[in-house]
């Protein structure tokens, strides 16, 4: 079992940029597929990013496209969200989570069966 703790949030001014952390423990990055989701008050889990452990393309959610980026340090075992162009909409509290890597990158949160305590980000107008 992987334990993941997530470090970085706060508040921010909309179009300014944040890194956010997820340290993993108990086991390597390396044999997961380590993703983000994040729940806005009211609203469902939604999948932001996801990468394999091992290497690879990274996998988007529609509404993070091309403004995040997902990326891993193996060697520190510990998972970013670089997060660029932020905007209100961003505002969540945002987990980080992992599957085991058996060649597929899941997108749904009831998939994934190790979650960290989240870290909230807001973002003001």
């Amino acid at each position: 079992q992987v334990q993941l703790v997530e470090s970085g949030g706060r508040l921010v001014q909309a179009g300014t940029s944040l890194t956010l952390s997820c340290a993993a423990s108990g086991r390597t990055v390396s044999t997961y597929v380590m993703g983000w989701f994040r729940q806005a008050p009211g609203k469902d889990r939604e999948f932001v990013a996801a990468v394999r452990g091992s290497g690879g393309s990274a996998v988007y959610g529609d509404s993070v496209k091309g403004r995040f980026t997902i990326s891993k340090d193996n060697g520190k075992n510990t998972v970013y969200l670089q997060m660029n162009s932020l905007k209100p909409e961003d505002t969540a509290i945002y987990y980080c989570a992992a599957h085991i890597n058996a060649g597929i990158v899941y997108t749904r949160s009831y998939l994934y069966p190790n979650w960290g305590q989240g870290t909230q980000v807001t973002v003001s107008s």
